[in-house]
């Protein structure tokens, strides 16, 4: 049974959009909305893992759990999802500083 799917995408190559694009509709640069089957979004969901590459993709599709949704990730990206007693909450990591910037940041002796 077809299911609504989002798709977030971000400094991803053009031939993944085009690929999204097939399948759903891009409503927003890089947000990708449709209504497939379960074997298309996993399928969609490989391609978009496999090609990523520096960019980053968050994936939300229903889900038989208390939240009603599934959340997968790929890519780097700052928030992380967390299972919390049931619940996907997104936890903050740490920002990287560039290499000069931290150099500029340290005391001097």
């Amino acid at each position: 049974m077809p299911a609504m799917l989002v798709i977030a995408t971000t400094a991803v190559p053009d031939h993944l959009r085009g690929a999204l694009s097939r399948w759903t509709t891009e409503v927003v640069p890089g947000i990708f909305v449709g209504t497939v089957s379960a074997r298309v979004r996993d399928q969609l969901w490989e391609a978009v893992t496999d090609t990523v590459a520096d960019g980053a993709a968050v994936l939300v599709h229903p889900a038989a759990t208390e939240q009603g949704y599934a959340i997968r990730t790929a890519g780097t990206r700052r928030r992380v999802p967390t299972d919390y007693d049931g619940l996907t909450l997104m936890r903050m990591t740490a920002a990287q500083r560039p290499p000069t910037q931290a150099k500029a940041l340290q005391s001097p002796r």
